[in-house]
């Protein structure tokens, strides 16, 4: 069981500013994709606007709904996203998804500042909601690339 100078570090001052300071927040007007995410075991939500061009991503707009892990992860994906190629958001994420299942390390770059969500790995119940907006925005790239 963790202990409460771990759960002290889960929610550290960074990852709070991260979740108060959240890029791209405010849904797109005529975005080419839209995905909606949930997390059944918190209610934490995404909404994700994409615009591409050129196979990149060009305009991005979220509606986040999250605990604290979420919205920081939320402004991460948001800060590394724009200008990046489907594929690169998928190998983040798997990333990210191995790094919480503890059998990898931090992402690539551009999205290696999940780094900061280092100690949420002991935290299974906060894993859904970390990776709710990078899973949108995969999904929605995909999309808007299908529909091109």
């Amino acid at each position: 069981m963790s202990s409460d100078s771990d759960l002290i570090k889960l929610y550290s001052a960074r990852i709070l500013a991260l979740a108060a300071d959240i890029p791209h927040l405010g849904r797109l007007e005529t975005p080419h994709a839209s995905v909606t995410r949930r997390s059944p075991l918190c209610g934490s939500s995404v909404t994700v606007d994409v615009k591409m061009s050129g196979g990149v991503l060009t305009e991005l707009g979220q509606d986040v709904k999250a605990c604290a892990l979420g919205q920081a992860a939320a402004a991460i994906t948001a800060q590394a996203a724009r200008g990046v190629t489907p594929e690169v958001v998928l190998r983040g994420r798997d990333q990210l998804k191995a790094m919480l299942k503890g059998s990898g390390t931090v992402p690539d770059a551009p999205f290696d500042g999940f780094e900061v969500l280092s100690p949420a790995v002991a935290y299974k119940n906060r894993h859904a909601s970390i990776l709710l907006t990078i899973e949108a925005l995969a999904e929605a790239m995909a999309q808007a690339q299908a529909h091109a």
